[in-house]
């Protein structure tokens, strides 16, 4: 079904809380119902980003920007092999799309993958229930014949975020290599000394928990050789590999129900210079002994401000999580804030004082986002190099280094 043509059906969103919004189907149009928790992005673009993204595994995502689909869907802006969300809540569908490199409509892709989705609803209103309420599970159905009392119900029996371990749905099943960095618009990579290791490039193994394409392929711009492994790829498996750093990559559910990685980051930490993103960053912080939480409704877009705290920077990021690293616990297991979320005061980064271990909350790679924080790649080559923690002056020159190379167009 393609998004000039599309008969829409009635579909329903019912919430946990009791709430019913009506609007039509598009997508899988099929009779039936989807669940998953139901959260928002504030981003303006970038759906199919957001689409194809493994950490949106078990969620209704709900886009806040009214209009969605005029730029259809075109491969090469695309960060996994599918989408992954449960469903897609949007104000309005584009009827048309304008866009040379688009291969096909929103609606139609959206419908290959079986993703039901949901437009035509007041969808300020539901992103102020989240707010007030906090993330609630819920429900889309086209099944006409269920009352809205039985669509709150089912709503209520899904399954909660908490406690689930959705990386294993989305992490791969063997390793493998990668090859692809940034592309054209930079300037080419001159492989100097400071990317090398005797006369090879740095190796980089990254537990893949979710990970976005585009954060292996900033790896790569950075000169790096990296493979890809499963999340629960053992301790012994790792040090057979004898990497010169690990990558912790994004993810989906809840970090503590990631038992396996963790006990393997426990084992490893401060062996190998060591950089986790978003999940990665979770995970990390588990293995040293601190502890998570749940937010109330997450961060979820590309315009989040965090504060650097080693260079009193302020960076416009990518974000999309919906739990948090509790700072009090963090200091008590030899870890310190790097970086602090400035809507809410929320732990956005951290390093070990004397492991070489840091982590973001947020994603430096963006896709879609703006570019402010993709020095954390430099430091993390940095790091490998010198096996010592990260400090102040190493983020500092990264950040100037990187704010003179080319951006993409």
């Amino acid at each position: 079904m393609s998004d000039l043509d599309a008969i829409f059906v009635p579909a329903r969103l019912a919430l946990e809380d009791g709430t019913v919004f009506a609007g039509r189907a598009f997508g899988n149009v099929s009779t039936g119902a989807s669940e998953g928790e139901v959260v928002f992005n504030t981003a303006m673009c970038g759906y199919q980003e957001a689409l194809t993204d493994p950490s949106y595994a078990g969620q209704i995502l709900v886009m806040t920007a009214p209009m969605m689909g005029n730029y259809g869907v075109a491969v090469e802006d695309v960060e996994s092999s599918r989408s992954h969300v449960a469903g897609f809540v949007v104000r309005e569908l584009s009827r048309l799309r304008s866009n040379h490199r688009a291969e096909r409509g929103l609606a139609e892709w959206l419908g290959a993958f079986g993703i039901r989705a949901l437009e035509g609803i007041d969808t300020r209103a539901l992103v102020r229930r989240l707010r007030v309420r906090g993330a609630l599970r819920g429900v889309i159905s086209t099944n006409e014949s269920q009352s809205d009392a039985e669509l709150v119900e089912q709503a209520r029996r899904s399954a909660s975020m908490s406690g689930l371990n959705l990386a294993a749905g989305v992490s791969p099943d063997r390793c493998g290599g990668w090859s692809e960095d940034l592309g054209t618009w930079r300037e080419p990579r001159v492989m100097g000394p400071e990317l090398m290791v005797g006369d090879r490039p740095l190796r980089v193994l990254a537990l893949d928990c979710g990970a976005k394409r585009n954060i292996y392929r900033h790896l790569t711009d950075v000169g790096c050789a990296v493979e890809s492994a499963p999340h629960n790829l053992s301790a012994a498996e790792i040090r057979a590999r004898r990497p010169d750093g690990l990558f912790i990559s994004n993810g989906p559910g809840d970090p503590a129900a990631v038992e396996a990685t963790i006990a393997t980051l426990r084992e490893v930490a401060g062996e190998i210079p060591t950089f986790g993103i978003c999940l990665g960053h979770q995970l990390l912080a588990l293995a040293l002994g601190a502890k998570t939480y749940k937010l109330k409704f997450g961060h979820r877009g590309a315009n989040q401000p965090v504060r650097n705290l080693l260079t009193e920077r302020v960076e416009i990021t990518s974000q999309n999580h919906g739990f948090c690293v509790e700072e009090e616990s963090l200091r008590a297991v030899g870890a310190e804030p790097t970086h602090v979320h400035l809507n809410d005061g929320t732990l956005a980064g951290f390093r070990h004082r004397e492991k070489p271990i840091f982590s973001v909350q947020y994603h430096p790679e963006a896709s879609p986002g703006p570019h402010d924080s993709a020095y954390l790649f430099d430091c993390f080559v940095a790091m490998m190099r010198s096996g010592r923690p990260i400090d102040a002056e190493t983020m500092r020159s990264a950040q100037i280094g990187r704010a003179r190379r080319p951006v993409p167009v």
